[in-house]
């Protein structure tokens, strides 16, 4: 399938999995984690592969675990991952002006293989809205990096799970492993104010139930975010000054 790529598509795939090798550790380590979780859960073999496999979302996996576990109402389950994938909206919105142009089979397809550090650095290439030749396979060659690291340690997660040890602290390495994905990421200062506020409502809001500190993190660095650009760009004197004068006008 490969070699069926255009000559522009061609090498926009392989520039894509050139972007991503660099963060293959992390995601690997990540996606071991979560598989050494399933694992070790209350869920068979089978259940904990099927997971892995169809939802493809590390931590809404790890978030519904202890809740099958104490077998609350599948409603619950369902919300929690809910919650904890509300990113996910903002992700696709991010995306939506460059695969408007796709049938919905195709953009859905996009989206399962879609995931956070995937969606920052297609953001970060800056490509202009609309179709653009090798963007797409730019894409693909990013995502399908990923989701093979991420189910292949996953399944050994899985199937290895008994050979891991909890006091090894895998998690941790996990998370410590995604934070200078993260940091390079930041490029200019109202994306430093959303990283910053996103982190402070996360901490406060960390024993919220349904894992619900995660979207209030999102909405909070989204507002951090447009507010700084806001007065970056003098906005709001502008808006005050137009405010004044309609004032005036009326009186």
């Amino acid at each position: 399938m490969f070699y069926r790529l255009s000559d522009v598509d061609r090498p926009a795939f392989l520039d894509g999995m050139r972007i991503y090798a660099p963060t293959c550790a992390a995601i690997f380590s990540w996606g071991l984690v979560t598989g050494i979780a399933m694992g070790k859960s209350i869920l068979t073999v089978p259940q904990a592969l099927g997971m892995s496999l169809l939802v493809y979302a590390g931590s809404a996996q790890l978030a519904v675990l202890p809740l099958l576990a104490v077998k609350l109402p599948i409603w619950t389950v369902l919300l929690t991952a809910a919650m904890v994938n509300t990113r996910f909206i903002v992700f696709s919105a991010g995306l939506a002006p460059h695969f408007s142009h796709l049938s919905m089979l195709r953009r859905i397809l996009l989206g399962y293989f879609n995931s956070d550090v995937l969606y920052l650095l297609f953001q970060a290439r800056n490509f202009r809205p609309g179709y653009e030749p090798g963007k797409e396979a730019f894409f693909w060659g990013m995502a399908l990096s990923s989701w093979i690291i991420w189910q292949s340690a996953s399944i050994i997660g899985i199937l290895l799970s008994s050979l891991f040890l909890d006091v090894w602290g895998l998690s941790l390495a996990g998370s410590l492993a995604l934070i200078p994905i993260i940091v390079s990421a930041i490029i200019e200062r109202s994306m430093l104010v959303a990283v910053v506020i996103a982190a402070v409502v996360a901490l406060i809001g960390s024993d919220l139930p349904y894992r619900l500190s995660l979207p209030l993190a999102i909405l909070a660095a989204l507002l951090a975010g447009v507010v700084s650009d806001a007065c970056a760009n003098n906005k709001w004197v502008k808006i005050l000054q137009c405010a004044r004068r309609n004032s005036k006008a009326s009186k």
